[in-house]
């Protein structure tokens, strides 16, 4: 089903929102955290709503909301205290992104976050407005998916709200695991995107000022396992016109959206040559940790330049580099991490996020590299990784 009509209203120039002023977070992860901390670094105060109490960016932030996403009263608590309000997740109910935005400008805007955050709402919307997607069915029912697989062959089926880093996803085969599916999915409708054959896996990001000033990255090359990230590295090394036509394609899905703040854009470059696009993400990426050593200006002072309204930093290339996330499973392991084998790798960077706990598949902070080429930031980043984690390969 094609999703409501949204009205996206128009960027409206303001006065640029300066240091002093206090930013508040929907949200205190990893991403939270480091965007905190390159406001603190920029002279602003950060307030932040989540719904743990020791989340990362507490240890960055002068006033800690700790309450669910869906808390409307909450959101417009933390709103009424600052002169802007973002986010680092794009998983806050609509009614709370709605009460924030009564007291402060929300950024990016509750359209577009309510239009992202619901996976079959995000390609019903990225299809009707012909950004090119793989095909895909909505299932409603066990028999819908069954009916999509016929329709589609090897398919994932996913969950239409979170299921990040491969969780709520099941690969589908044939007819006959409809119905397992739709259990493990709790009941609930899903999308059913056909399996392609991909030659690599890429990203792009945008930052949209307040202002409408736009900034396009180069696009990221992304190493997937399991649905997690394993490594990522910039710029990506491309055919002629790929990376043109991915820069594009996230700058038009960014204006159509009226993104203010950043947009991250997953995209697959199938066998075939086509350029489709996977998910979006209205927030800092995972993906270009490594921005803040590969270009002038990293992700998260991006982030704040732009939700403020102020100019945007160059996205112009200082150097390849990379990144390896460092998963919980390197500390429940028989040896701890070797955090100083690590950083004898040449270039290498350790960026923990001052998380409490480790557990399977828990992203607890990342490794970043630098090289002349992007291969070489690779080998290294992935290097430090097999140091640090006693893993003969990464």
């Amino acid at each position: 089903m094609i999703p409501p009509v949204v009205t996206l209203h128009d960027v409206t120039p303001a006065p640029p929102i300066l240091p002093g002023a206090t930013i508040g977070f929907l949200g205190g992860g990893q991403l939270g955290r480091m965007s905190a901390m390159a406001a603190r670094a920029m002279g602003y105060d950060v307030h932040v709503l989540d719904p743990d109490p020791a989340c990362p960016a507490r240890a960055v932030a002068s006033r800690v909301i700790t309450a669910p996403f869906d808390d409307a009263d909450a959101a417009a608590d933390l709103a009424s205290h600052c002169a802007v309000v973002t986010l680092e997740i794009e998983l806050i109910a609509r009614s709370a992104l709605d009460a924030a935005a009564e007291h402060a400008p929300l950024r990016p805007n509750a359209d577009a976050i309510y239009i992202i955050q619901d996976r079959l709402r995000q390609r019903e919307f990225l299809s009707t407005h012909q950004f090119s997607v793989g095909p895909f069915r909505a299932a409603h029912s066990e028999e819908d998916i069954a009916n999509a697989i016929d329709a589609l062959g090897p398919s994932i089926a996913k969950a239409c709200h979170g299921g990040y880093d491969g969780r709520g996803q099941v690969r589908l085969h044939d007819r006959n695991a409809a119905q397992d599916t739709w259990d493990s999915l709790g009941g609930r409708t899903c999308l059913v995107e056909q399996h392609l054959s991909l030659e690599l896996e890429l990203s792009v990001l945008v930052a949209r000022s307040a202002t409408g000033e736009v900034a396009v990255y180069p696009p990221s090359r992304n190493h997937h396992a399991g649905g997690i990230l394993i490594w990522s590295v910039a710029p990506a090394e491309l055919h002629e016109g790929i990376a043109e036509r991915a820069q594009t394609l996230a700058r038009g899905i960014a204006e159509a959206l009226n993104i203010v703040g950043l947009l991250g854009v997953e995209m697959f470059l199938t066998t075939d040559g086509q350029l489709l696009v996977n998910e979006l993400a209205p927030r800092p990426h995972n993906s270009y940790h490594h921005s803040e050593r590969a270009f002038v200006t990293g992700q998260f002072e991006q982030h704040i330049r732009a939700v403020c309204g102020l100019p945007l930093g160059s996205t112009e290339l200082v150097t390849p580099a990379a990144i390896a996330n460092l998963l919980g499973d390197v500390w429940l392991q028989d040896t701890p991490p070797d955090i100083a084998a690590g950083l004898t790798v040449p270039t290498s960077r350790l960026h923990l996020y001052g998380k409490a706990s480790a557990r399977y598949g828990r992203k607890m902070g990342h490794l970043s590299a630098t090289g002349v080429t992007p291969a070489e930031a690779v080998e290294r980043v992935r290097a430090a990784y097999r140091r640090l984690a006693h893993h003969d390969t990464a």
